[in-house]
Order: structure tokens, then sequence, then C-alpha cells
């Protein structure tokens, strides 16, 4: 399973069987192993899963069940098993978490409240281009075309055990994303300040510089830009948002002026449009409405023209 997923999911996959799988049927030989005892682990996981006391969510206990039937699976592809017993074995329901979006006036009100500081260009970039924390901490100035108005998302940074490592894109493709005016005049006036700031360090902006430093002027690291975006927002007092939420705004204002969502798929980085309409179809109910009243008033015009003749 190593060579098949990231460095950072491998860790978390082992964290899940290490921490929760393994204390509650660990002790149970692999060909032995039933439903039953499967869906036992999952009720004793909810009810006192926790190490420190209490039951675990059902969103921990449904990843322990992915892993756990994806390592069942393998085991079946071995022929070590016969067939794979999470098949028989339903997980507990997982209630969507409420998305979380800002509107104009909200997104406006936290970027001017960060145009002084570092995580200016972060939130920028978040809310009107809808990046990842991973690939706005990523993004150099060599992948960044001002004249044509274009970002080239080719990288992402992930935090694993052993330090900070480059990667592809969530999804495993580059993608490039158009860039809006204000986005382009603010990395402009950035682009220079930061090369002056940095050469009275003694340091030269070149290229390969990455786009968003810490105060320091050191690279941000995933965790730290969400810790630090977590402080700015507390101190603040603005609306209570996570820097992911940036994106989901991101992409409810485009399909609320009517993008179409295969465009939004396209600047977000999803590798399907399945998972754009199912993350927001929130949104939909409204563009169903103007869908509607577009297609009455066409008709309307058309039977009202066709009486006059």
């Amino acid at each position: 399973m190593a060579t098949q997923v990231s460095p950072r999911s491998h860790e978390n996959y082992g964290t899940v069987i290490n921490t929760n799988i393994v204390p509650l049927i660990g002790n149970i030989v692999l060909s032995k192993l039933r439903p039953d005892a499967i869906a036992a682990m999952y009720a004793t996981a909810l009810e006192s899963g926790r190490r420190n006391g209490g039951g675990l969510s059902p969103r921990s206990v449904c990843m322990m069940h992915r892993v756990l039937a994806a390592a069942m699976k393998q085991g079946v592809k071995w022929q070590l098993l016969a067939q794979n017993p999470c098949d028989a074995v339903s997980p507990p329901r997982v209630e969507r978490k409420q998305m979380k979006v800002l509107d104009a006036d909200g997104t406006a009100a936290i970027i001017e409240a960060a145009r002084p500081k570092a995580l200016f260009m972060p939130i920028l970039l978040g809310t009107l281009c809808g990046l990842r924390r991973g690939e706005l901490a990523a993004l150099r100035w060599r992948n960044i075309d001002l004249n044509a108005g274009q970002i080239s998302v080719v990288a992402s940074l992930e935090e694993t055990k052993s330090g900070v490592r480059l990667k592809p894109p969530k999804s495993g493709r580059a993608r490039t994303v158009a860039l809006p005016s204000l986005a382009i005049e603010e990395l402009r006036r950035h682009r220079l300040k930061q090369a002056e700031e940095l050469l009275r360090l003694g340091i030269r902006q070149t290229e390969e510089t990455q786009v968003c430093l810490q105060p320091n002027y050191e690279p941000w690291a995933p965790r730290n830009l969400s810790s630090a975006f977590y402080k700015f927002i507390k101190a603040s007092g603005l609306q209570r948002v996570r820097l992911h939420d940036l994106r989901h705004s991101h992409a409810t204002h485009l399909l609320m002026a009517n993008v179409h969502p295969k465009i939004v798929q396209e600047r977000l980085g999803h590798s399907n449009i399945a998972t754009t309409m199912d993350l927001y179809t929130h949104v939909m109910p409204g563009m169903q409405d103007e869908a509607a009243s577009r297609v009455d008033a066409a008709l309307r015009a058309a039977i009202s023209k066709r009486a006059k003749l």
C-alpha cells in the first residue's frame, strides 16, 4: 500500500490501524475474521474508542472501515481470504459538515484586514483562485505569468513525519487557473515589495522564490499556514472560517454567478465534475430556479412573437 498512496496518507492509515483497529481485533486470525466481529468493533469504537475516554466520531469509524476494507481486499487478491468480510458490514452514517461560505462583503472584509500581514497573498489567492493550502505554500514565481494572467498549479506541499515534501496536486494533474484582474494587480505589487524586502536581507528574489512567505521570509508549511490563519481570524473578530473555506467560498461565488460547473471543476482541480456537483449541491437550487426562469422567458418571447404573426 505504501507505494500506492502518498507518504502522508500512508502515515495516517498506519495510525488508524495501530491506534483504532489492532487494539480491538488484532488478536483475531485473519482467516477467522467475520463480519460480526467487524460490526462489533465499530460499535465499540463509537462507544469507547478514544484513548482518553469517550467514543470515536462516525467519521473516524468510517475511516477505520475504509482502511480495513482496503486491506481485506488486498488479502483477497493475494488469496489469503476467500472473500472480503467488510463487504457484509455497513459503517456508521456520517452527516456532512455544514460548509461555511463567505459572501462578497465577508470576503472583502477578510482581504482588507489581512492586507498588512504576511497572510494577505495566501488569503487573496484562496478567495480569488480557490487554491488549496498546500498549493499556496508550494507556489513559486515561475508558476505565475502575469502578462498572460495565469497561474500554473503544478505542485503541493505535504507534511509528513520526515518533513515537508513536494508532491503533485491532489488530483494528480497540473492545472491552469486564470487570474482575475484584482489578483494580477496585487501580485505585481506583492512581487515588487517582496523583492525589496528580501534584498534588504541580502537575498535575491528569483523565479524559484515562493510567492507566499512567512513574516520571517521563510516558506510556509501547510499546517503553519492554517494555524496562522486561525489566529488571524480569532484576533480580527471576523466571521469564523477555516482557510479551506476560502476555497469553498470561491467555488460558491462562481456557481452563483452562473459559471458552468465544468469551469469550476477545472479551477478547483477536482478529478471529476461529480465531486464538484456533490460538494456544492447547496448552490444548485438557485441555479435551477435561474435556469427555469431563462427557459420560461425564452419560450414566452417565442410564443408572443408567433401570436403577432
